[in-house]
Order: structure tokens, then sequence, then C-alpha cells
């Protein structure tokens, strides 16, 4: 649900989260290692990567046996609306964070493209 309130770049990557899709691999040593989470669909994020891979600590450093999917679910929302911009994997999507109506307009103008390159 937004917020009236809300920043229009947050709302922006909230939107453009619908249906989006994510992988988790869990390895043999899951709970005591954490998962690989990665989206499968397009990202447009400071703290994601052209491949998917998202920086969020607890899926590093952070990781505890007492997270579930529930709490990596509920971390990667936060992360979307709230990224951690001075520690980017797309260093190119933090410097337009910045700028809320900038990252609006290249959101609209990319995933425009990418939804009219899709139509029959």
């Amino acid at each position: 649900m937004a917020s009236q309130n809300r920043d229009p770049a947050a709302a922006s990557v909230a939107a453009a989260r619908k249906g989006a899709e994510l992988s988790l691999e869990f390895p043999s040593g899951y709970p005591y290692n954490a998962p690989t989470v990665k989206f499968l669909t397009p990202c447009y994020h400071p703290n994601v990567d052209t491949q998917g891979n998202i920086c969020l600590d607890i899926l590093k450093d952070k990781w505890s046996a007492l997270y579930d999917v529930r709490t990596i679910l509920l971390s990667i929302q936060s992360l979307l609306g709230e990224p951690n911009i001075d520690s980017p994997l797309n260093t190119h999507a933090a410097e337009l964070w910045k700028n809320p109506t900038a990252f609006k307009k290249y959101l609209q103008e990319t995933y425009s493209k990418q939804v009219s390159s899709q139509d029959p």
C-alpha cells in the first residue's frame, strides 16, 4: 500500500516490482548458511546488480540461522523502498535515487521501452 507521503522514486520502484520474481536457493548447510537470493525479473535499484544479485547484509555477513523466508522477503521489501546508497551494486541507480524525479523518469522510460518491445 503506497502512502501519499512516500518518496516518488520509492513508489515507482514498488510499482515496478509488482509481479517481480525472485529465486531462492538453499545450500545444504541451511539454516546455518544463508540462501542465495536473486531477482529473476529486471530490477533497477541501487542494491541490485544487472544479474539480479541483491546486496543485503542479512544475506551475507549478518546472516543468522534464526532468519526464515519471511524475514528475507520482508528485508528485501524494506530495501526496495529504502536502499543503502552508500554501498550500491548499481552506482547509476544510486546516483539517480538522490533525485526522485530523475529516477522516476528513468524507470518510466526504461520500463515503457521493455513493455512496448514485448508487445506483439
